[in-house]
């Protein structure tokens, strides 16, 4: 998963044991029985999805759930608040129902004698809300993403896998979608699918709109299909230029090169283009759900981080997927999720989506240069916090991070282990360069790792002695200390290593770069961390206060209000004026500053001008980072005939 600030079946996912509750087996449908689920989505423009499931049960206790740990989300946020309007019924009479005491996210019922057949109703509220995963904002007037899970309840005492759906759902008049389930038929604005277990239909969401378009980005050659599925709230934004389109083609082609493998039937890429849904991107098997803002296509400017956000989403297909932490494969969505190996699951996958994007040439080098220089700035001066709290605690922590808010992240940290993971994977591949003289890179561990037959979406686990082996097998090395190292470091310095074995360093200047500008104007703010110490929204609200930096030691903190500058209404040409005056100037920096309706004046003894990281060549180093960045060899097209083993759809 990637967030704004910021993721069944041939083979079994794991064992699992029968599930109870307070020590009890808990009654259940039938085995092998299918559950039928009829989503109703014509209201979506309404924000309101309905919902209708037929379950078969048995006479007595039945516990129903709905899912709590939402697969890729790395916390316990399934959208409980918003499920309205919850009825059951058995032969046409109303069976009471009662929320546990202890999980709100169970429901227990007593099934009558006589009672075979269990009919539920429910509502789905959808949030107008434009921030969180998944939960928040999904919906439109033109425009909906179905979430199965938001959907659906669950009984218990099976396991997640046994369980099997028949869902049907129903679209608004006109309206198209995309996704990776197997459809059965379709017969105007409804859509049949095929039986699938649970894990299938919740990893496999739905993008409806009425203006939806389909772009083929199957490489020349490719037995397996790839389409990137695009939603908007108008018809003008679908329009994607055709290098663009050719540049995804060519995202699809280097991960080809980069695992020797696929494992999955065929890959939708959803993308959802609107500034009234939430922005993230979140993985599933064979697809994913990226949303962004609603020009993203057609602006250049901010078209360069749907390079950031669709390759890292489709490297979880291997990365999270395929290959995912044993702690973070509970059998069933009640469980907690133990997140302390995401700085690989989500630090790997943070480092190779951008490097597919320069070696596909979504971005340029300077663009990728760019990106690595903004990371490694935030993660040395932007982020004191590295000087308390460790890397491997951020991921520890991650269920939390996730919902922490954005004021004081320089203090106190956030999910840190994407873009750490970054830096720490750069050092990885150098060192594997190192120790090999140049014959093998983290593409041989990514082969070995990642590789394999494609049976479809299956699940390997794995834990951190099984990414400490398959390194040895590459390159023996000390990889467990290397990796606690920067797991359980506390250091003021950027974690410029890998950077620097690949021949560049981290350098602060006047100029500041197309990738910062664009952050910039995509994130509506003013980035003067690096300079005074200040992130300052658009709207003059300060939306962090470096600790250590001017404005923290002048006592200006995150939530205030930037009102003035030198006695100028605040807008964000005055404060980069009045910056790059200062640094010829003997005079004060004066900040109006609004807090809690008080005003005052702040004097910031800063001459330093503005401050934007950079990347320079070391000239005694060779270029890796310039070689990493190159794209990988291509097979030939008779090559490129994936194996993939048929299985039931």
């Amino acid at each position: 998963m990637i967030t704004s600030r910021r993721r069944i079946c041939a083979i079994a996912l794991i064992a699992l044991g029968a599930y109870s509750v307070c020590g009890q087996p808990a009654a259940y449908g039938q085995a092998g029985s299918e559950i039928q689920l009829t989503v109703d989505a014509t209201q979506a423009p309404m924000r309101i999805i309905h919902t209708h499931m037929v379950m078969a049960v048995q006479p007595g206790p039945l516990t129903l759930y709905y899912p709590k740990w939402i697969p890729g989300e790395h916390a316990p946020d399934g959208p409980e608040v918003n499920l309205v309007g919850m009825k059951f019924t058995g032969n046409g009479n109303t069976i009471a129902w009662r929320r546990d005491l202890v999980d709100m996210f169970e429901f227990h019922l007593d099934i009558p004698q006589g009672v075979t057949n269990l009919d539920v109703r429910l509502d789905y509220i959808e949030p107008e809300a434009e921030s969180g995963f998944s939960a928040g904002a999904s919906a439109t007037d033109k425009l909906v993403v179905i979430s199965w899970n938001q959907n659906l309840l669950y009984p218990g005492g099976r396991r997640a896998q046994d369980i099997t759906y028949r869902a049907t759902l129903h679209l608004p008049s006109g309206w198209t979608f995309g996704t990776a389930l197997p459809v059965a038929g379709q017969s105007g604005n409804e859509i049949q699918f095929q039986p699938v277990s649970l894990n299938r239909l919740v990893d496999s969401p739905v993008l409806a709109g009425q203006y939806l378009r389909i772009f083929n980005v199957t490489p020349p050659g490719e037995t397996i299909h790839h389409e990137i599925d695009v939603a908007a709230d108008t018809e003008a934004a679908l329009d994607m230029p055709s290098d663009v389109q050719q540049d995804f083609t060519n995202v699809v082609a280097q991960t080809g090169s980069l695992f020797g493998a696929r494992h999955y039937r065929d890959y939708h890429f959803l993308l959802t283009l609107s500034d009234h849904v939430a922005h993230f991107g979140l993985e599933h098997h064979e697809s994913d759900d990226s949303r962004a803002d609603l020009n993203s296509l057609i602006n250049p400017m901010t078209r360069q981080f749907l390079g950031l956000l669709l390759p890292h989403e489709f490297v979880h297909s291997w990365n999270g997927k395929f290959r995912r932490p044993a702690d973070l494969s509970p059998p069933y969505y009640d469980q907690p999720q133990k997140t302390d190996l995401l700085w690989v699951y989500e630090g790997l996958t943070d480092y190779l989506g951008p490097l597919l994007a320069v070696r596909s040439g979504l971005w340029s080098p300077r663009q990728y240069r760019g990106y690595l220089a903004s990371i490694a700035a935030m993660l040395g001066p932007g982020r004191p916090g590295r000087t308390w709290r460790p890397l491997q605690d951020t991921a520890d922590d991650a269920q939390i991070l996730y919902f922490a808010p954005d004021e004081w992240v320089n203090w106190r940290r956030s999910t840190d282990y994407y873009e750490e993971g970054d830096l720490m994977w750069l050092d990885v591949n150098t060192k594997i360069r190192e120790l090999t003289r140049g014959k093998k890179s983290l593409e041989d561990f990514c082969r070995s790792f990642y590789g394999g037959p494609n049976l479809g979406p299956q699940l390997k686990t794995y834990n951190f002695d099984d990414v400490v082996s398959t390194l040895n097998q590459v390159a023996p090395y000390d990889w467990a200390s290397f990796f606690r190292n920067w797991l359980d470091r506390t250091t003021p310095q950027a974690p410029v290593e890998g950077l620097e074995a690949a021949g560049w360093k981290l350098v602060f200047n006047s100029q500041e770069s197309p990738m910062e500008s664009a952050q910039e104007e995509y994130r509506h703010s003013i980035n003067a961390a690096y300079s005074i110490g200040l992130v300052v929204g658009n709207d003059g609200v300060i939306d962090d206060s470096i600790v250590g930096k001017a404005a923290y030691n002048a006592g200006i903190a995150a939530g205030m209000r930037l009102v003035a500058v030198n006695g100028q209404a605040f807008s964000a040409d005055v404060l980069h004026q009045a910056l790059k005056a200062g640094a010829t100037s003997t005079q004060p920096l004066n900040l109006l500053i609004e807090n809690d309706d008080y005003f005052q004046t702040f004097s910031l003894d800063y001459h330093g001008g503005e401050q934007y990281p950079h990347l320079e060549r070391e000239p005694d180093r060779p270029d890796l980072l310039d070689k990493i960045s190159q794209p990988l060899p291509v097979k030939s097209s008779a090559a490129r005939r994936w194996h993939f083993i048929t299985i039931s759809k």
